[in-house]
């Protein structure tokens, strides 16, 4: 359980630099990146959940004040008597806002393989434009035991399943082989006859870890994938286009929804021709809407003194965000698991945008689409720049939880 801690009025700094994130701010997406790099240099940072969109609060230092200016990062110097009165505002039971202290830069990792593949990961555009440190891990570092030297692990448009992301329509492509030939020899190499088998491991590796304690986050296909897979472990629900052998006639009776996440009921798609792993997903929106001055999404407001988790990772400086497509669009709200949190859904169409959860010690956090800066992101498309979209809402939530695994752990009650 992660919660606020009050700061001593003794210990209030003679001078503090406030960064806001509402509408004032120059680059909210650099503000997240001089907050972890503050972290990393041992100093803690406060962040005043829903005040001016979610602002941090640190102490004067001629370096971060420098750092800010570097990075175009619009902040506010305040003298001791002005931060007691942002603190007392903060904490104020009439408000619903809430200091959470952040003590340590967490130790991020990425999986994705370290070929260059022919479109981008929304998440490692994020990270590289905050200027967030990560690491690169895959099967190999996996199945290795290498996991357990990160707090915060990222998963995008990876297929758990073993289809290859279902991009059987570019069988033929030089990139598609590669990354075929790459699978099939990482599977031998660790002693499984087919790409599923291994993926089912890295899958069950995946949620140790989660169990352990790591924060995971996961976009795109690699939310649904990585259930789907992980319900599947006593059957096949690979077509033989994908894996030589077919599928299991009884694999929909063998699923096994205990060891999902966020997701039961659903049914794989065995169609291997199609694009689409499951019915969890809910597909592009319907043509009316499928267009980005039209298609939106709504962050729900939770209690930020009761609820301080779900309120951290929906801190924005709006409630209302654009919409944007990938293999996996908006979850099917009849498939998400009653324990789940919702954080975002398409009003009026059952559509679920992002959910939080628990799991053992750690957590889980998906978020449905691909890039929140390119509504149709096509395969061959050029990465989206961010210093175009400084104040991007959207990518806003994945920052959110780059720092969320910052926050000091308050001992459990007993």
């Amino acid at each position: 359980m992660l919660l606020g801690l009050s700061r001593p009025a003794t210990q209030v700094h003679a001078q503090d630099i406030l960064i806001p994130m509402d509408a004032r701010q120059s680059d909210h997406l650099k503000a997240y990146g001089i907050a972890f790099w503050s972290l990393q240099r041992g100093v803690t940072v406060d962040w005043l959940l829903n005040y001016r969109g979610g602002s941090f609060l640190l102490p004067f230092d001629n370096e971060i004040e420098q750092e800010l200016r570097i990075r175009g990062v619009y902040s506010e110097k305040l003298g001791g008597a002005q931060t007691a009165s942002v603190i007392s505002e903060v904490e104020s039971e009439a408000n619903n806002t809430s200091l959470v202290r952040l003590e340590k830069a967490p130790r991020v990792a990425v999986y994705a393989p370290q070929q260059t593949l022919p479109w981008d990961d929304a998440v490692l555009l994020a990270l590289n434009y905050a200027e967030v440190p990560y690491e690169m891990v895959y099967d190999d570092d996996v199945m290795e035991g290498e996991l357990a030297n990160y707090d915060w692990l990222h998963l995008h448009h990876e297929d758990f399943t073993g289809q290859f992301g279902k991009f059987i329509q570019y069988r033929s492509m030089p990139w598609y082989i590669e990354q075929q030939r790459q699978a099939e020899a990482a599977a031998r190499r660790h002693g499984f006859r087919k790409v599923s088998e291994l993926k089912l491991v890295v899958t069950q590796t995946i949620r140790d870890y989660v169990t352990n304690g790591g924060f995971l986050f996961a976009m795109c296909s690699g939310t649904d994938t990585f259930d789907i897979a992980s319900a599947a472990l006593n059957t096949d629900i690979v077509p033989a286009e994908y894996d030589g052998d077919p599928i299991d006639p009884d694999a929909l009776s063998k699923l096994d929804y205990s060891q999902t996440f966020a997701f039961h009921n659903f049914r794989p798609n065995f169609n291997a021709q199609q694009y689409e792993h499951s019915d969890i997903d809910t597909g592009p929106p319907p043509p009316q809407l499928r267009n980005p001055a039209l298609d939106y999404f709504t962050i729900f407001e939770f209690s930020a003194k009761w609820d301080p988790v779900p309120t951290m990772l929906t801190q924005n400086h709006v409630a209302t965000v654009r919409g944007f497509i990938g293999q996996t669009t908006n979850f099917e709200k009849q498939f998400i698991k009653p324990n789940v949190v919702i954080l975002a859904e398409a009003p009026g169409r059952d559509e679920v945008r992002y959910l939080h959860g628990s799991y053992g010690q750690g957590t889980f956090t998906f978020y449905a689409g691909h890039d929140p800066e390119d509504y149709q992101h096509f395969v061959g498309d050029p990465p989206t720049d961010l210093a175009l979209h400084k104040n991007s809402p959207g990518y806003r939530l994945i920052l959110n939880n780059v720092l969320f695994p910052a926050a000091k752990k308050k001992k459990q009650k007993t």
